[in-house]
């Protein structure tokens, strides 16, 4: 599916089959090991729907919310569930910005999943507000994980959380950042859509 739609809607820079199930599917069974395997997830930017619909099928009793601001993107998710008959997942089409200021989302989540967003330092403020304490985020990165991760400490201590830097089981110098909630976030955080991008937090 996700090698048919990608011609119209740009879901991966993967164009072949063999391309997508190497570098985009593959890479989205890293987090698997390291996601809760029941409770609530939201994966952000989720896009083709990795790593989102892989936990999702995986992990029966995780409840998984695809967050995808674009609507054609979102429109390819909702064909995807149909397609595989999915029961426990949801789908928003809203920036995470918003959701981490709505109350029906704010500190509910167990986990937080997103590929291929944003810096790291970026990425923070969209997925901390989201989780609960305890909970924890996962980003599959590349090499550049330990310096993102490096840059992105003023963000963490902000916003409530502490990572480390996993090496990927399948990708040979790439790496996963784990972050754990640690202390809530403050009420000012996520800022309105677009600020975190041209101005994250330093």
């Amino acid at each position: 599916m996700v090698a048919a739609w990608s011609d119209r809607l740009r879901l991966t820079g993967a164009r072949s089959r063999e391309d997508v199930a190497r570098v985009l599917v593959a890479r989205g069974f890293d987090v698997l090991p390291l996601v809760p395997h029941a409770g609530l997830l939201a994966d952000l930017g989720s896009g083709a729907g990795v790593p989102g619909l892989l936990v999702a099928l995986r992990y029966p009793d995780t409840h998984v919310t695809l967050v995808e601001a674009a609507r054609r993107k979102a429109g390819f998710l909702e064909v995807a569930v149909r397609e595989l008959a999915l029961e426990n997942v949801d789908i928003v089409a809203a920036r995470a910005e918003l959701l981490g200021r709505s109350p029906a989302h704010r500190e509910r989540y167990d986990a937080v999943t997103a590929r291929a967003v944003a810096d790291l330092r970026v990425l923070v403020e969209y997925a901390l507000p989201l989780l609960r304490a305890g909970g924890v985020a996962l980003f599959p990165k590349g090499a550049a994980g330990a310096r993102q991760l490096e840059a992105a400490q003023p963000a963490l201590c902000r916003l409530g959380g502490v990572a480390e830097l996993r090496p990927s089981s399948i990708s040979p110098g790439a790496t996963i950042i784990l972050v754990r909630k640690t202390a809530p976030t403050p009420p000012d955080y996520p800022r309105r859509p677009g600020v975190a991008e041209r101005h994250p937090i330093r």
